[in-house]
């Protein structure tokens, strides 16, 4: 799988924020073992995946590095045994979880816009409690969760709540130290072939970034 991350910016319309609300509650030892925390500054990533044809936004995700490491897919259809989920929180979001998961997004159809920010721990573990709080987003309200999550944390009112995940990514933009990718793939337009197979790809040697 050749993955190639580029800068680009686009436009918007909602259409894959998969099923929901799922309400999912994993187990407290099985979240506590896949805790896991990268010796990186704490951060927020925000992802928006866009469509190829026609610039529209699909779906946003935040990925929080405080005090481990989290996925927050709200109305997500991306899962992993390796990371469990709390109501649209993934744990144990490794390299290869988080690999996986932009492969498993940006294929013929989409790429990734990937947005990330430096925080401090209070900030970026505020956030994680922020998702905590909010629950298992129904249908299509991915942004609308990510962006009332984000804005509940200081620094971060100036982003409002949205509905689009294109107009959510371009409030992002404007934020301090902003620093951005996109990330390009040729997988087919079928995505949940590794998922069905339980397959994770190789970690983040396959992917060439430029700023």
């Amino acid at each position: 799988m050749r993955l190639i991350a580029l800068l680009t910016a686009s436009t918007f319309v909602l259409i894959g924020c998969g099923q929901g609300p799922q309400r999912t509650w994993a187990p407290d030892d099985v979240v506590a073992r896949a805790a896991f925390s990268p010796e990186e500054p704490p951060s927020v990533t925000l992802y928006t995946m866009i469509s190829n044809d026609t610039g529209a936004g699909g779906h946003s995700a935040l990925m929080i590095n405080g005090s481990q490491r989290v996925l927050y897919d709200p109305a997500g259809s991306w899962n992993h045994p390796a990371a469990p989920e709390r109501n649209d929180l993934h744990f144990g979001f490794t390299e290869w979880m988080r690999s996986f998961y932009l492969d498993y997004h940006a294929r013929t159809t989409y790429h990734v816009v990937v947005q990330k920010k430096e925080l401090s721990l209070e900030q970026a573990n505020a956030l994680i409690a922020s998702a905590q709080e909010q629950g298992a987003a129904p249908k299509a309200y991915c942004t609308r969760y990510n962006s009332s999550a984000l804005r509940r944390v200081p620094g971060f009112e100036s982003l409002g709540t949205t509905w689009f995940p294109v107009k959510l990514m371009e409030r992002f933009a404007e934020l301090p130290g902003v620093e951005t990718t996109t990330v390009y793939d040729d997988d087919p337009a079928y995505n949940r072939t590794m998922l069905e197979a339980g397959i994770v790809p190789v970690p983040a040697d396959i992917f060439t970034t430029a700023n």
